[in-house]
């Protein structure tokens, strides 16, 4: 489409259409007959009402005819943001959740990630969740791999090649010793760590981030986490560990860091709650850790499927909430057992009515607010709001293309009442939860690039 105006981006693709996403301040805002403009850098040009089109035809240069019209029962919504998923554990997702968390790590987990040191078998299962999580929707993923190099390198690449937003992590760990097979020297995991994000950096994947992951403080020294956060801060990198999982988990970080106050403090004392941190869990932090947390604009990443999956417990969402810290949601696979971040926000909701049940006092988590938190309240923890969450001008174009009659969807839509049914269309994203794979999901857009349905490279 021709740039008329002196306008400084070339738009690419107009859609009509209902537009649902989430603001700071409104949990849920629905947009009927929106016009929405996509530029050729994949960011959108604008957002505006239907009666706006001739004024915006003329100054984006744009023919009416050139518009994708979405159907009566369609709409955009932001891509989902996994706050927390470890790529490398996808191949055993929905079994071995017979333990607790430090039994299962090393009965199921590190046997498994010990395999991808052969980048045949990574490049398998990578190419594999990248795929999924794409499909269902998941356009930003924050990624744990393994303590190899070469094999977290090749998630990147992967991640970039089939458009997925991504922050990869190569894990630290440099004291296991329930499993002294799979962990690194601390001087191997520094040198490595550095090797990770130099060659990654060097790569220019415009999607693809590197983050600095200390598996969490029962696998690394006081020496290694140190080490961490200062490569963390002379490079301005993301962080993503563990927090305050399980009571067992939290007794043995007492334990072994006797000097720290908390676990949180374990952390804070290595320079590893940045603005640009996301820590996993958090099931049992104390009101002084959530302090912190809101002080040193550290995030947490509530993955209920694998909280209750490995019984390590229920954390408070509206606790978090009111103590004002940055929050997304995980899907934790595979101690969550579903890579679908609609799952994660069922699991939060249902969650958060178990705490009900326990407290009627206890104010429920809405549907609103979780679809928040599954999509702007993503990319806040991991600060990329200014990037991606919802549909503001200026951002990338990050959006699933949901259409609730889509043939072979899990949805029987009973009672139509035309275009309004957009106001009712969280009680059938709600329906579709139980779909690992969801059908409703026709499109999905990373930066503007249509990458869901894949096109498959042809053969030469």
């Amino acid at each position: 489409m021709a740039n008329s105006n002196g306008y400084t981006a070339e738009i690419m693709r107009v859609y009509r259409g209902t537009c649902i996403h989430s603001t700071q301040h409104t949990a849920v805002e629905i947009l009927e007959d929106a016009l929405l403009g996509v530029d050729v850098k994949g960011k959108i040009a604008f957002i505006e009402k239907d009666s706006e089109l001739d004024g915006l035809s003329e100054k984006f240069g744009f023919s009416p005819s050139e518009i994708t019209q979405l159907a009566q029962h369609e709409f955009f919504m932001p891509g989902m943001v996994d706050t927390h998923i470890h790529a490398s554990q996808y191949s055993y997702a929905g079994t071995a959740l017979d333990m607790p968390l430090m039994q299962w790590l090393c009965t199921y987990t590190f046997p498994v990630e010990s395999r991808f040191k052969d980048l045949e078998f990574a490049q398998r299962v990578y190419t594999k969740v990248v795929k999924r999580t794409l499909r269902n929707g998941t356009t930003t993923a924050c990624y744990h791999a393994t303590i190899h190099t070469d094999a977290t390198l090749l998630l990147g690449q992967i991640a970039n090649d089939l458009g997925q937003r991504a922050l990869v992590g190569k894990v630290c760990m440099d004291r296991n010793n329930p499993a002294k097979y799979y962990k690194e020297t601390c001087q191997e995991s520094q040198e490595e760590t550095c090797r990770f994000i130099a060659e990654l950096l060097d790569k220019k994947y415009p999607l693809v981030k590197p983050v600095v992951t200390p598996r969490f403080a029962p696998t690394c020294t006081g020496a290694l986490l140190g080490q961490l956060g200062a490569i963390a801060k002379n490079n301005n990198l993301h962080i993503q560990s563990h927090i305050s999982e399980n009571a067992e988990e939290i007794k043995l970080v007492k334990d072994l860091f006797p000097e720290s106050k908390s676990y949180t403090d374990v952390y804070h004392k290595h320079n590893l709650l940045t603005d640009k941190t996301v820590m996993a869990h958090g099931c049992h932090l104390t009101d002084e850790e959530l302090t912190l947390f809101r002080e040193t604009g550290t995030s947490l990443s509530h993955c209920p499927n694998s909280n209750i999956s490995l019984c390590s417990g229920v954390l408070n969402v509206r606790n978090v909430l009111n103590h004002k810290v940055k929050l997304g949601l995980g899907t934790d696979v595979a101690g969550g057992y579903s890579a679908s971040i609609l799952d994660a926000l069922r699991r939060a909701l249902d969650s958060s009515k178990i705490l009900t049940i326990q407290d009627p006092g206890h104010e429920t988590l809405t549907f609103e607010e979780a679809f928040r938190i599954a999509t702007l309240g993503g990319s806040q923890a991991l600060s990329l709001d200014d990037q991606t969450g919802n549909f503001e001008v200026g951002k990338d174009f990050d959006a699933l293309r949901v259409n609730v009659t889509a043939p072979g969807g899990p949805i029987d839509l009973i009672q139509s009442d035309g275009p309004k049914v957009a106001l009712n269309l969280f009680n059938h994203i709600y329906s579709q939860m139980n779909k690992s794979d969801d059908r409703n999901i026709v499109e999905v857009f990373v930066a503007g690039r249509k990458v869901v349905p894949f096109t498959e490279p042809k053969p030469e």
